[in-house]
């Protein structure tokens, strides 16, 4: 099956079942600006992030076919830096561009790169299950999990990583990774430059320090409508695929798996029920949202159910409203508060 050139998806498809809203992408091009890295197109949706395995993880903004035609771009511009210089060369009819160094910055490169101890590569656990589909986590590798004796054992070509071992570099509009010397200027050609190492896949890395794992809080935050409740669960980089969110009726069970090894757990009582088919959840680079969807029009003073009582409260949502409302842009009303608004005060 072809595979989608379509900038955030490279997902293989079928022709035959090709829909207009069946991929999701990016219609505009990288921004990489002093360390960070965002896409034109949804820059004010999405935050700019600095590492580059969060960047390719930014869902795409736009929705259409699959296509696996070339994706259009802008004419790249060469570097006018005084010790990079940018060279061009047709291979197969494509342009290549590779940097040559000045005399001077090679022999200062050449004094600053003292020989460093090889750091030990990340391995596949094996013994964890792998869901059909999941893309090999080396940089430079597309292969995606299909079973263990096709991709994870054995000698065949399916187990065989080609990939980069060492992190991406992008320096004055020149792209590569920082283990092999091949330098381009376009993105797509970037994702295009095959890896310089073989070795096996990485679908789910070992926890090294599993023994060591620890405990930590997160900050939690919510606001309110009279139909749902947004709620801000700050755990940075929660692994996805290790983590789970479960919502019911009337609690939400939070076990996120955070970097460094460390874990937050906790179960919340909540103040009022939800519907969980019409709830969802999603992750971010920084934090974990959710979205309950409330059963009545009830105000909640706190997310959490207490024992304690809290005394009268007041339909109110919003900006202007008790515990719990702060984050929404404007006050909001449930019907019956609209009424009492549009009605005159008493003896006027």
């Amino acid at each position: 099956m072809p595979v989608c050139t379509n900038r955030g998806c490279s997902q293989e498809y079928d022709s035959a079942e090709n829909k207009g809203d069946s991929c999701t992408y990016h219609p505009g091009a990288p921004v990489f600006h002093e360390g960070l890295k965002s896409w034109s197109c949804c820059s004010d949706v999405n935050k700019s992030v600095l590492d580059f395995d969060e960047f390719m993880k930014i869902p795409g903004c736009t929705n259409g076919p699959h296509s696996d035609a070339a994706p259009k771009t802008d004419a790249a511009k060469p570097s006018t830096g005084a010790n990079l210089k940018l060279t061009e060369t047709q291979a197969g009819g494509k342009e290549t561009y590779s940097t040559t160094l000045a005399p001077q910055q090679i022999a200062l490169s050449s004094i600053a790169s003292a020989p460093a101890a090889p750091e030990p590569e990340e391995e596949d656990d094996l013994s964890a299950s792998v869901a059909p589909g999941t893309k090999c986590k080396r940089n430079g590798c597309k292969t995606l999990y299909e079973s263990d004796g096709a991709n994870r054992k054995g000698d065949r070509p399916e187990a065989t990583c080609t990939y980069h071992p060492k992190a991406p570099i992008f320096h004055e509009g020149s792209k590569g990774y920082l283990c092999c010397k091949r330098r381009v200027l376009e993105f797509d050609e970037f994702l295009k430059i095959e890896g310089c190492k073989t070795g096996r896949h990485l679908f789910v890395p070992k926890n090294k320090e599993t023994s060591a794992e620890q405990f930590t809080e997160c900050r939690i935050d919510h606001y309110q409508t009279p139909a749902d409740v947004h709620v801000s669960v700050f755990a940075k980089q929660a692994d996805k695929e290790r983590s789970t969110v479960k919502i019911e009726e009337n609690a939400i069970h939070l076990d996120l798996y955070l970097p460094a090894s460390k874990r937050f757990k906790k179960s919340i009582e909540l103040f009022g029920p939800v519907d969980p088919s019409a709830s969802s959840f999603k992750y971010y680079g920084t934090k974990v949202e959710l979205d309950l969807r409330k059963t009545d029009a009830r105000s909640w003073p706190v997310l959490e159910k207490s024992v304690r009582d809290l005394g009268k409260v007041n339909i109110t949502f919003g900006v202007g409203g008790r515990t719990g409302t702060i984050g929404a842009k404007s006050i909001i009303l449930d019907d019956q508060n609209k009424i009492k608004a549009a009605s005159p005060p008493p003896g006027a």
